[in-house]
């Protein structure tokens, strides 16, 4: 870059060496992350690099030159900044129309939504180190160049430059004042006393180089006035400190738990170790337990070692002394010889192997356990997995991983339990390493040879088994336990239990660890496996009476001992767990802190120091020494001996006679507002309030959860199948009353494969059975809709099947059996004559709403071809309409031509449809209106099951136009089950007010009435438009007792005819013989619409039992119909809190934040529906909402779309749970959320009925503040709130949450609904309102169904194509 200059002094050296900086700043303003008070400060310092250069030639008599000019530099940054500036402030969208009703303020209009405060954040922190570490490197020199010209010079004068104090450190010093004072942000400038501070500390400093700009700002002089100016022309204007908005009282808030001045202190004195009795000296005693077994496998080889019962208590299998020996040696000597090669053995002495062997069988076990010591291997015992992604078994495999374990231990049927891979082999467990499986059944054992014996020393403190131990927190840890304690618990415990040979004891426990282990393998009733069996007396051996305490609850909470007599609901009644073991050593340390002895009446951790206890945590070194090495100390901290305990993680306290109580474990103990609680104590205390009929005794979980400072502690109970929830709530109040200390929770749920479901049972449901559903046996002759039109045609052929009414309720078209068959078949022999058409092209069907309609739908089946059906465009709106159907056409890529009308295939062709699409690329253009009249061949292809019958199009709610395929199967299945829900025949007469182009209603309008034989009197619903009385008059006058709307048709008749009801009288109009009037729809019943229409029409004879909805999705368009059987659709109250956590709660009428849902319907027969998390794809209880998925014979065979999406064609339609179905059936999701309730009515089937309440789609929903929001909840809210407000929708945008509301008043009221929108969203669903937008009548775009296109009203908002007449943005 060249830069002019004026001279050639001292100047040209710093154009040659410092030409990089300003080509840096330059090209600055490019940079995206830099704002304009970024770029301001780069110029200040720009302007100080000039100002040095121009003081260091005058200190060495050079002319000062200025290289370029500033001015054009700086101006050509901001213009850059503001420029940026503005594009970043035009991206909001900002409606055009009626400016004049909302007047901004100019700070308003040029100044973007700010929420930051006047303090820094931390984008402007790292910003600003970018920034100064950027410039420091290029004005280092110039400070260097400073420092050399001070130091030369003998005379300067501060007037020159206010850099200059007399003395290098003082220049220095000031050139930091700079870059301090410098700041990036909103307040870029410091204060005025803390300049004059900072300034005054520097020898030598001037105050004149401090000034005021014109709003008092103090800046330094060093900033040239220009540069200053600007900044206050441009800067943001000023807002109140982040204080003055929000005071941080959470301090204030929530109270931190103090403790209780009247707690009970412990009074005792502190108490001493207790030991046992001395271990007695053996003569015969073995050195090792391997030795023990060898001796009694030698000289008592018959006399019986273990005997195992199955569960009716018959002996299963009596295991010798002389069996187990043998058997141990032969899996001894076939681990160290057998599983390798000689000089590559799998197994050496000391390494781990995994036991894996049922509950079931506890010989095969004992036979591996001393199989494995004998071998001199590291027997660890684990549990059988069940499952591949068993939480639990992830832990286990943590342990084996840490253990170096690659081998796996187990029987032949044990392994062929085991879940299997499709090539047959064992599943890779998650969490797991990869183990080699042997099994250690007698016939894949290698006998040993006779000069072979094991190696059997000493015992010593080599590790000898290891033991799994869970922890509170589910992590699991190995506890390994050494040979020498294992031989020192065994003599431990045969003098203390006074074991004798001979004897036979019983043990129910798990022979797999702890007490059961030593017990039932080895020779306890015992704590954990740290310490093993440290207090494991029996007092039945003993002399002494057992003891007994009765200690009051509230003194156990506070860890004191105190004795309660009064009432016996707040005591805990213990009983002594004997004496210390021989041999052994205990104290009472405080559970928390270190380990301080306590108090003679004070509860604490049990600590055991004894030869037979564990030795450590394998692998864990520094857990370890927390829990094995363990040294007391005394209240003045010093140890109380040099012999290290072990805890054992129970809570407890030694009593009279040196008995030892046990009141608790350390993994249960709650903390509660200084209060320690107890897990089993508030479980007792839960069963002790009366006889349990409503929960299960042995299934209630305790457990703490964090709240502020505190802890609430949460009780989950599983529910008894024949108990209500009614029942489970008045226990829990009765619980709450006897413990008022702690929070209980119970909620009814059930364990299933490791995965927690809510409810009393899982939330499914389903209609009749169709095979148990008797039919004639034109079912099973005539599969297809096509050979029941030609069977029809032949035995019935003047049966009248449509009649199709105008606007005046006259019949304009009628089509019999017979004339309906010929026309299909003429239409058929012109799709092949003229279109060429072959079996399974797309052919787009373009009618009005008539009979011509339903003819060319049968002709495309009987000549094999895929009908399309398309709604017509208007011809006042092609602009608008045409395009939607263009892409219907272009998405069906093998669309091989359009059957219409002379009227709509003129229409495609004009000029006005040129200007909206490119009429030369239409397909062929057939229309039907002349058919030929001369007799056809027979061209009829009949279907197969698989074959797709039709495609069904339509525009979701979301605004997504899909496609599904719909076979000949389903489409018969979906007939049946219509026909038996309502009891469809041939002497019937229903009326259908429908569009007939997607969904249910073109089922009802085109395919019913062939299948089942019943007559359609058919009522466009355009014609309402000019006559509202047409639907209910066709009612009245064919006296019809079943009818068929849309929601678009209700609200019409309902606010058309709300307030006409007597000239309604005056025409004779009765709606008596109405017995069913169904809503077709794909939402949420609208339940105040349905009442409303109910309640109006009552006078004429209306039913308000007639009146109900169904409900359908894209996967499948029918799932619920009300029919004729079966009890009336029932309402529930829910509470609209729980909603948006996908809870559903019950509450009574009337009740705050409650919302009335009603049941979409009967299900169909045939039918199946489960309630499913969208998320983990697990079936959920009847208390969650989910997701609503199907299974039935009539669902779509999946998505139609030229790329063939195969993952959401399988996540839709073919998409099985994650667990609870053995079945492994196919579920279709219908992408709307419900729940499943029981009620107490009694179904067809005598069965108690389960209905199903949709409460709406899943793609609408709206995540705000962490829950899900339903905008019908939201949009009724705010129709409520003024009478002007005419139509209401909601949507979200960028996190922000849009209004738009329909004025039917006069503009005026406008800012009327601001205030009341904005309350009324805030009050009842504690959400902020960002944008409201008032637009006139018709704006909010709705669909033939009545249902709102809220994505579309969302793209037109953010286009600026509403039009609006007053927008409000909160942001």
């Amino acid at each position: 870059m060249c830069l002019p200059s004026k001279s050639s002094g001292g100047c040209r050296g710093m154009e040659t060496s410092h030409p990089s900086l300003f080509q840096f700043l330059i090209s600055l303003h490019l940079q995206p992350q830099l704002n304009f008070q970024d770029l301001h400060v780069i110029c200040i310092h720009l302007e100080l690099h000039l100002r040095l250069h121009t003081l260091c030639a005058y200190l060495n008599g050079a002319q000062a030159a200025v290289p370029f000019p500033l001015a054009d530099i700086h101006t050509e940054a901001v213009q850059a900044a503001l420029a940026k500036h503005k594009e970043q402030k035009m991206a909001l969208p900002m409606p055009t129309k009626r400016r004049s009703t909302f007047v901004q303020s100019p700070a308003d209009a040029c100044t973007p939504p700010d929420t930051s405060s006047a303090s820094e954040d931390e984008g402007s922190l790292r910003r600003q180190a970018a920034l100064s570490a950027a410039l420091h490197q290029s004005l280092q020199n110039a400070e260097s160049w400073i420092n050399r010209s001070v130091q030369g010079s003998s005379t300067s004068s501060s007037a020159s430059s206010t850099l200059s104090h007399g003395e290098g450190k003082g220049t220095s010093g000031s050139l930091a004042d700079v870059f301090a004072n410098t700041r990036i942000g909103r307040s870029w400038v410091r204060t005025e006393r803390s300049l004059r501070v900072q300034t005054g500390m520097h020898k030598g400093s001037n105050r004149s180089s401090l000034m005021d700009t014109a709003d008092g700002v103090p800046v330094s002089s060093r900033v040239s006035t220009k540069i200053q100016q600007l900044l206050n022309t441009l800067k943001r204007p000023k807002r109140p400190p982040l204080k003055e908005f929000f005071v941080d009282d959470f301090e204030e808030i929530v109270e931190v738990p103090q403790p209780d001045p009247n707690q009970p202190k412990p009074e005792g004195r502190q108490m001493t170790p207790v030991k046992g009795e001395p271990l007695g000296v053996v003569c015969n005693w073995p050195p090792a337990l391997e030795a023990a077994l060898q001796r009694w496998g030698t000289t008592q080889a018959k006399c019986p070692c273990l005997t195992a019962l199955d569960v009716t208590g018959k002996p299963v299998y009596t295991l010798t002394y002389g069996k187990l020996w043998s058997r141990s040696l032969k899996l001894a000597y076939t681990l160290l010889n057998k599983l390798g090669t000689k000089n590559e053995p799998v197994l050496k002495p000391g390494d781990r192997v995994a036991l894996v062997y049922p509950n079931n069988d506890p010989v095969m076990f004992m036979v591996a356990f001393y199989g494995c010591l004998l071998a001199e291997v590291i027997p660890v015992p684990i549990e059988v997995p069940l499952t591949r992604k068993d939480a639990g078994g992830q832990q286990i495999g943590f342990l084996l991983g840490s253990c170096g374990i690659a081998l796996a231990l187990t029987t032949e049927v044990c392994l062929k339990g085991l879940p299997k891979t499709q090539n047959g082999e064992i599943v890779q467990f998650k969490g797991w390493p990869r183990l080699k499986w042997v099994v250690t059944d007698s016939k894949y054992l290698s006998k040993s040879p006779k000069d072979w014996q094991p190696n059997i020393s000493a015992a010593g403190t080599e590790p000898a088994y290891i033991e799994y131990k869970t922890s509170k927190e589910g992590s699991v840890m190995g506890v390994t336990v050494s040979r020498v304690a294992m031989l020192a618990h065994c003599q431990a415990l045969s003098q203390a239990c006074n074991y004798s040979e001979g004897e036979t004891i019983v043990n129910v426990l798990d022979f797999k660890k702890d007490a059961g282990l030593w017990h039932g393998i080895l020779t306890s009733h015992g704590l954990k496996p740290e310490a093993i069996c440290p207090c494991a007396t029996s007092p039945e051996i003993e002399s002494s009476r057992p003891g007994r305490a009765i200690l009051s609850m509230n003194g156990l909470s506070f860890g004191v001992i105190r004795v309660n007599t009064e009432d016996k609901n707040s005591a805990l009644t213990v009983q002594d767990v004997g004496h210390v073991m021989p041999g052994g050593m205990m104290c009472i340390v405080k559970p928390d802190g270190p380990p301080q002895l306590c108090k003679t009446d004070e509860i604490g951790e049990i600590c055991v120091s004894s030869r037979a206890g564990g030795m450590m945590y394998y692998g864990l070194a520094g857990v370890t020494k927390n829990t094995f090495e363990v040294i007391p100390v005394n209240s003045s901290g010093s140890p109380v001996g040099e012999v290290p305990f072990v805890r054992s993680g129970l809570l407890g306290f030694v009593g009279p006679g040196s008995l030892v109580f046990v009141v608790g474990k350390m993994d249960g103990l709650l903390t509660v507002s200084g209060r320690r609680h107890n897990a089993d104590d508030i479980v007792a205390t839960g069963l002790a309030v009366e006889s349990i009929k409503t929960v299960y005794r042995g299934r209630i979980a305790v457990f703490s959860v964090s709240v502020f400072y505190d802890e609430r502690i949460v009780v989950v109970a599983e529910q008894r199948p024949d108990a209500s929830e009614e029942d489970s709530f008045q226990w829990m109040s009765r619980v709450l009353q006897v413990q008022p200390d702690c929070l209980h929770c119970v909620g009814p749920a059930s364990v299933m494969v490791g995965n927690l479901v809510a409810g009393k049972r899982i939330a499914q449901a389903s209609g009749r059975d169709l095979g148990q559903i008797e039919d004639n046996d034109m079912v099973k002759k005539h599969q297809f809709l096509t050979e029941m039109l030609q069977w029809r045609a032949q035995t019935t052929p003047d049966h009248p099947l449509f009649l199709l009414l105008n606007a005046k309720g006259t019949i304009v078209c009628t089509a019999t059996c017979l004339q309906l068959h010929k026309k299909a078949e003429r239409i058929a022999s012109v799709l092949c004559d003229k279109g060429h058409l072959n079996a399974g092209d797309n052919v787009v069907l373009l009618y009005p709403p008539g009979i011509e309609l339903i003819t060319a739908f049968y002709g495309c089946l009987y000549s094999g071809c895929v009908p399309v059906t398309v709604r017509p465009p208007h011809a006042q709106s092609l602009v608008a309409t045409l395009p939607t159907v263009r892409m219907i056409v272009e998405v069906s890529d093998r669309a091989a031509c359009i059957l219409t009308t002379q009227t709509l295939m003129r229409l495609l062709k004009s000029r006005e449809a040129a200007g909206a699409v490119d009429v030369k690329t239409w397909p062929t253009i057939i229309d039907t209106d002349d058919l030929p009249r001369k007799r056809l061949a027979q061209i009829y292809k009949p279907p197969t099951p698989e074959m797709l019958a039709y495609l069904d199009f339509s525009v979701s709610t979301t605004g997504m136009l899909t496609g599904v395929k719909m076979s000949h199967a389903a489409v018969s299945g979906l007939c049946r089950a219509i026909k038996l829900q309502c009891e469809l025949y041939s002497s019937r007469q229903i009326a259908i007010c429908l569009d007939p182009y997607c969904g249910l209603g073109f089922v009802l309008w085109c395919l019913c009435s062939v299948y089942s034989g019943h007559q359609s009197i058919l009522i466009p619903p355009m014609e309402l438009e000019s006559n509202l009385f047409v639907w209910l008059s066709t009612v009245s006058q064919y006296k019809i007792r079943d009818t068929f709307c849309s929601y678009s048709v209700m609200e019409m008749c309902t606010k058309g005819l709300g307030n006409q009801v007597e000239m309604l009288k005056a025409r004779g109009i009765n709606l008596s013989c109405v017995r069913t009037c169904v809503v077709v729809a794909e939402e949420r019943p609208r339940v105040a619409l349905t009442q409303s229409f109910s309640k109006l029409f009552k006078d004429i004879g209306l039913s308000s039992r007639a009146v109900s909805t169904t409900f359908g999705s894209r996967v499948n368009v029918a799932i619920c119909l009300q029919g004729t059987s079966g009890p009336d659709p029932t309402t529930v109250y829910v509470d609209l809190k729980s909603l948006r956590h996908d809870r559903v709660r019950l509450v009574e009428r009337g009740a705050p934040q409650s919302l009335l849902l009603s049941e979409s319907g009967k299900i169909l027969p045939g039918v199946k529906v489960v309630i499913v998390n969208p998320e983990t794809k697990g079936p959920l209880g009847d208390s969650h909402l989910g997701e609503i998925w199907v299974n039935s014979p009539h669902t779509a065979s999946g998505y139609y779309t030229i790329y063939d999406n195969e993952t959401l064609q399988a996540d839709h339609f073919n998409t099985r749970l994650s667990f609870g179905d053995a079945a492994q059936t196919l579920w279709a999701r219908t992408g709307y959320l419900g729940f499943v309730r029981r009620t107490e009515l009694t179904a067809a089937s005598g069965e108690r009925h389960d209905a199903l309440y949709v409460v709406g789609a899943l793609d609408e929903t709206l995540e705000l503040r962490g829950l899900r929001y339903h905008p019908i909840d939201i949009e009724t809210s705010v129709s409520r709130t003024h009478r002007s407000i005419a139509e209401c929708a909601v949507f979200t945008w960028t996190n922000l949450l849009v209004v738009v509301v329909e004025l039917c008043g006069c503009e005026q009221e406008a800012l009327d609904l601001v205030p009341l929108v904005t309350n009324v969203v805030l009050e009842e669903h504690y959400l902020i309102v960002g944008v409201v937008v008032v637009v006139d009548p018709g704006v909010i775009p709705i669909n033939s169904r009545g249902e709102k296109q809220r994505m579309h009203l969302r793209d037109s908002f953010l286009a600026d194509q509403l039009d609006p007449i007053y927008v409000a943005y909160n942001m």
